[in-house]
């Protein structure tokens, strides 16, 4: 079995696990998968090897947040209140963070690292719902109502998570309506992308999809580069593998983009955008 598809099915036997852990005991379900923190920097770690926020300078909490959709906002005060009660956690390539139908009691910053959210069907093929990098939270859904994890979320690349727990989170964020207001625009855009996945499933060509997909991962700066396998990208553009491989042969042909190894070139992205 070649290497990527042995880990997808790993994946899929290790959600198995939890969901029915999940439903057998819920409070060890939440322990299954987590990790102790081995990446995060030196100055993060206590002595004992376990995570320690208050090891923190104030510069290094600042950063940490900087340019964050949500915590970005937050002033120095805020920032350590929050802390307070937050832990680092550390997930290597391909561990799966949660899984579906667990319970959703905590959520998630992405500091470091990228993050594939996704469902498994019945017929066991998988569904990429979204894949988020650096800056941005996830598992939010399941805090705020209380309910079970409506994906799975799996570690694409070595991650750093800053984790929140709800009984923690939800009265801070009562403490700060603009928190509030902000936290609703990014679900909302969260929304809108869910809208945008189900429209272009339906209406779009391949072509069109697989190069907006593209462009959506790409990173901010060149050369722009999407590290993701075609396996992962056939499951976001909702198309069988060896469609997606005959489309990106074409394009690295026509000189539009390089591929690699779980890698992605795009010299230029304009030029991907046009496909669109």
């Amino acid at each position: 079995m070649p290497p990527a598809l042995a880990d997808h099915e790993q994946n899929r036997i290790t959600a198995r696990a939890i969901r029915r852990q999940a439903a057998q005991n819920p409070t060890a379900a939440l322990s299954v998968g987590a990790v102790p923190p081995s990446r995060v920097e030196a100055r993060y770690h206590a002595p004992s090897g376990e995570t320690s926020v208050r090891a923190l300078t104030a510069s290094d909490k600042q950063r940490l947040f900087e340019g964050h959709a949500l915590f970005g906002l937050l002033a120095p005060d805020d920032v350590d209140a929050l802390l307070s009660h937050a832990r680092f956690e550390h997930y290597p390539a391909g561990r799966l963070i949660f899984a579906k139908g667990s319970p959703g009691r905590s959520m998630m910053a992405l500091l470091a690292g990228s993050v594939r959210i996704g469902s498994t069907a019945s017929n066991g093929r998988e569904v990429v719902l979204a894949i988020l990098n650096a800056g941005e939270i996830f598992g939010e859904m399941a805090l705020l109502d209380g309910g079970e994890r409506t994906a799975d979320a799996t570690a694409m690349s070595d991650c750093d998570l800053l984790v929140v727990d709800q009984r923690d989170f939800i009265p801070f964020l009562k403490s700060r309506s603009d928190l509030c207001i902000e936290f609703l625009r990014l679900l909302t855009q969260r929304l809108r992308r869910t809208d945008e996945l189900v429209e272009t499933a339906l209406c779009e060509r391949l072509d069109s999809r697989l190069a907006r997909a593209l462009v959506q991962l790409a990173s901010d700066k060149p050369p722009f580069e999407v590290r993701v396998s075609q396996l992962e990208l056939s499951s976001i553009v909702g198309a069988a593998r060896e469609n997606v491989n005959k489309q990106l042969r074409a394009w690295q042909r026509a000189g539009l983009l390089e591929l690699g190894k779980r890698m992605i070139v795009i010299p230029d992205l304009r030029a991907l955008e046009a496909l669109i």
